[in-house]
């Protein structure tokens, strides 16, 4: 299952996703907005809050539990 727009990330892929983006933008990677930060984890933290970061996530639907499942 792919991460449709609308749909809230899990703190965990949201760690993820600005984290991956960091490591880009310290590896040289150009960054995707205007701003005057210049720590990587602060600029993916902007672009994350921006929409601007060109990373999807993948779900398992078997993976996924509901709330009330959980025991």
């Amino acid at each position: 299952m792919i991460q449709l727009p609308g749909e809230k990330y899990t703190k965990y892929e949201k760690a993820r996703i600005i984290g991956a983006r960091a490591l880009q933008i310290a590896a040289g990677a150009p960054v995707l907005i205007n701003t005057d930060r210049i720590d990587p984890i602060d600029i993916a933290m902007e672009e994350f809050e921006k929409g601007v970061i060109p990373i999807t996530v993948k779900r398992d639907a078997r993976d996924m539990v509901r709330e009330g499942d959980k025991g």
